[in-house]
């Protein structure tokens, strides 16, 4: 029906019920809206969001980290696999990067592992890990880095480990969105028509307050439709001042959601020829 004929038939529908019914229907459909106020869109996506991650049990995907530099006019692109477990109260995470690419340079092997694991899961002579932890190696140089991320019990941390990641990594997409609005100013971008609406954009400005405000100025993260879950992440940094600061970039790709995975993709095996590790507790950082 276009708009002509809509004005036609809401003319003829006053003069056969009289002013005085579409005065009194015009004032129940106030009420109405007051009763049933519209939600705010923002709320929407990010209730749907907090829905589908609540309900992930596993997640595989290919990943694609990308480090732009504007101010030197260089970048680098990671490429590997993530995996993700959540049962029986317990998360674990593991990022294998693969390849490395610097530059023109010709994409090289170069492999790097990140691994977000509860401490009952990590052993090591002489020391106690407690809480959650960041395990980073090395391969290039044979080094190994073990992160204390939360302390045991602690109530104001969340145990699920892609929460603790985003200390590390800008993946709160994936991490719950409770206290997200404390943090960031969160607006949905409207697509360009050359963009795909497969996808829907959020942005979150950083809060002068917020604990991420030393890291980044503003990341945003796209959803995919069909999956409800994150397919590309941008996150512009502090550092260098604005508007110079260098961009982290991470892709999804081929994702597969609850999913069986392997058990042993979790299991922490420092290869031959590592040195010492470097053991960072949270209270050293204090």
């Amino acid at each position: 029906m276009n708009h002509k004929i809509m004005i036609k038939f809401t003319f003829f529908i006053l003069w056969a019920a009289g002013i005085s019914w579409a005065s009194g229907c015009t004032e129940a459909s106030k009420k109405q809206q007051q009763q049933n106020p519209k939600k705010d869109p923002v709320n929407i996506v990010l209730e749907k969001l907090n829905k589908k991650t609540s309900d992930l049990q596993s997640y595989q995907s290919q990943i694609e980290y990308k480090y732009l530099q504007p101010l030197l006019e260089s970048e680098s692109l990671r490429k590997g696999v993530l995996y993700y477990t959540r049962s029986g109260g317990k998360s674990a995470l593991n990022i294998n990067f693969n390849t490395l690419k610097q530059d023109d340079e010709k994409e090289q092997k170069n492999f790097e592992q990140y691994i977000v694991l509860d401490g009952a899961d990590l052993t090591y002579p002489d020391y106690e890990f407690k809480g959650i932890w960041l395990v980073h190696l090395d391969y290039q140089i044979k080094e190994i880095k073990y992160y204390q991320l939360a302390e045991p019990n602690d109530p104001n941390e969340s145990t699920d480990v892609f929460d603790l990641a985003s200390k590390k990594l800008p993946m709160l997409g994936f991490s719950k969105i409770e206290d997200l609005k404390k943090q960031f100013e969160v607006n949905l971008v409207e697509p360009q028509k050359t963009e795909s609406e497969e996808f829907i954009q959020v942005h979150l400005r950083v809060k002068p307050n917020s604990i991420y405000k030393d890291d980044y100025t503003s990341i945003d993260f796209w959803i995919d439709k069909k999956l409800g879950l994150p397919a590309k992440i941008i996150a512009v940094k502090s550092e260098p001042e604005p508007p110079y600061g260098d961009i982290e970039e991470i892709k999804f790709l081929n994702p597969k959601v609850n999913k069986d995975i392997d058990k042993k993709v979790f299991e922490l095996k420092i290869p031959n020829g590592f040195g010492a590790p470097e053991i960072l507790p949270l209270e050293s950082k204090k």
